[in-house]
């Protein structure tokens, strides 16, 4: 989502190197069709990412034919490709998406093995139901903001181990995980189960997201039921440019049990939007 300041209404864009290419230009010129007119002017990504799967490639398969060298339509329209890209030093990002509730979760073994360090101490680091079952808390959805929205530093209690009562005061052990957001683009029936199949189809695509924690707060509030204050409170920065799933399959690695993950390493968050 991005806007101008000739424009200030945000609208849906691709970034296309140092250009936004503006998808309700392209769709106000009948270059692109999604159905209803006004899917690219919305303020989120979310009625386009309602339309499902089919939809999504059909539209990613579209933008490429029209940047393609041997297509004109694009080429050879310079009032067309004036209006349509848009520099990106000229483009304000908004938050892509509304987000109705985010899950977080422990997918790093050694991300998962180093915070029970920091709580429970080196013997007792990795609990045994990592092992077995995925590991996640859900998060507050009014904490996802877009990349670049000023984080304040939290206040809450504080006890160090050798106090003997907890204090209020600012956090002084604040940090931040870059992770992989995955954007579930489609709603499921409540009470039914999904296959990975179906699963994956849901997927609408991925973005980096900053996870901020005040570990001194969380660690003496997390117990019985988990991160409060410490967590959720804190504002949880994402990218304003999702990539889309479509994208993904050249960076996909297959694992040791047939699977397929991402590259690299790190924590996930599930980001589901509100359709």
């Amino acid at each position: 989502m991005f806007s101008t300041s000739a424009l200030p209404t945000p609208r849906i864009g691709v970034a296309i190197g140092e250009y936004v290419l503006d998808l309700w230009e392209l769709e106000q010129d009948c270059r692109l069709n999604v159905g209803d007119l006004g899917v690219f002017s919305a303020p989120t990504l979310n009625p386009f990412m309602a339309l499902g799967p089919r939809l999504w490639t059909a539209t990613r398969a579209r933008i490429s034919e029209l940047l393609r060298h041997d297509n004109s339509e694009l080429r050879d329209n310079p009032s067309l490709r004036e209006r349509a890209l848009v520099p990106m030093a000229q483009a304000k990002l908004h938050t892509p998406i509304a987000v109705a509730g985010y899950t977080d979760f422990y997918s790093s073994k050694e991300h998962a093995t180093n915070v029970g360090v920091m709580f429970r101490g080196k013997d007792n680091a990795l609990q045994p139901n990592w092992l077995h079952m995925p590991i996640a808390y859900n998060g507050r959805a009014s904490t996802v903001v877009v990349s670049g929205t000023k984080v304040r530093r939290p206040r809450g209690q504080l006890k160090p181990p050798n106090a003997e009562f907890p204090s209020f005061g600012p956090c002084k052990r604040l940090d931040f995980e870059l992770e992989m957001g995955v954007v579930t683009g489609q709603g499921s029936r409540m009470g039914g189960m999904l296959t990975e199949a179906q699963a994956e189809e849901m997927i609408f695509g991925f973005v980096l997201l900053n996870d901020w924690s005040a570990r001194d707060i969380q660690q003496w509030e997390y117990v019985p039921l988990g991160p409060f204050q410490g967590v959720r409170d804190l504002d949880q920065p994402l990218g304003g440019h999702p990539r889309g799933a479509g994208a993904v399959p050249p960076l996909r690695a297959e694992t040791g049990s047939g699977a397929f993950a991402l590259s690299g390493e790190g924590k996930a968050e599930q980001l589901r939007s509100r359709t």
